[in-house]
């Protein structure tokens, strides 16, 4: 069984864990997090580090799998990333053996898909990807890297969505639709038109959020 190290012990790497244990194919070795989490565990497993620690540990027989979460902003999980890729760490990707996966998918390296995610064919899925607890992906789907796909979200069929793009819990994205890269969609929101410039978009139909 390889060894794993995981990046970032916040909520999201509790149901990290949980699905690491069932897919049973990689050892947690430990933790890495602030330094005053260091000596800490979660869920049992050691805080042992700080990511100023990867440069030594990527020189041992480790894999690593950024466990951060990732909200509204892509760019700390984007950036430890990088990191790993810069010092030719090897990367894991983990599916849930409770998660549906067509034979005709792909899914890139770093990426997790939680329980219960649904997977169809010709689905191409980026590095470093969050598919969240319960998310369809329809047929022909393609979705970039850096991407969060929230829990019981609905990607419809032939939709493109770029880099660095958060789906809210529960949104239904209308099939062929294209998304621009670092776009939020909020919770429940019902997406029926191209997304051509970045932003915020929430309701339903998903309206772009006016600031000010």
């Amino acid at each position: 069984m390889k060894t794993l190290i995981l990046i970032g012990a916040g909520g999201h790497c509790k149901s990290c864990i949980e699905v690491i244990e069932a897919q049973d194919q990689y050892q947690i070795k430990g933790i890495l997090d602030l330094q005053h989490k260091v000596g800490e565990t979660l869920l049992g497993y050691p805080i042992i580090g700080t990511d100023d620690d990867l440069p030594s540990l990527t020189k041992q027989e480790y894999h690593f799998l950024i466990t951060l979460g990732q909200i509204k902003s892509f760019a700390a999980r984007k950036s430890l990333y990088q990191k790993l890729k810069s010092l030719d760490a090897p990367i894991a990707t983990i599916i849930s053996p409770h998660a549906i996966v067509s034979k005709y998918a792909s899914i890139a390296q770093g990426t997790i898909l939680m329980h219960h995610v649904k997977v169809n064919a010709g689905v191409q899925i980026g590095e470093n990807c969050i598919l969240n607890t319960g998310c369809n992906i329809e047929h022909d789907v393609n979705i970039g890297h850096h991407c969060h796909i929230s829990t019981q979200a609905v990607i419809n069929g032939d939709v493109n969505i770029a880099d660095e793009v958060f789906i809210g819990s529960g949104a239904i994205i209308r099939n062929g639709i294209s998304i621009a890269a670092s776009t939020i969609i909020g919770a429940g929101a019902v997406l029926l038109q191209n997304i051509d410039e970045p932003g915020i978009f929430v309701g339903n139909p998903s309206k772009r959020m006016k600031h000010g």
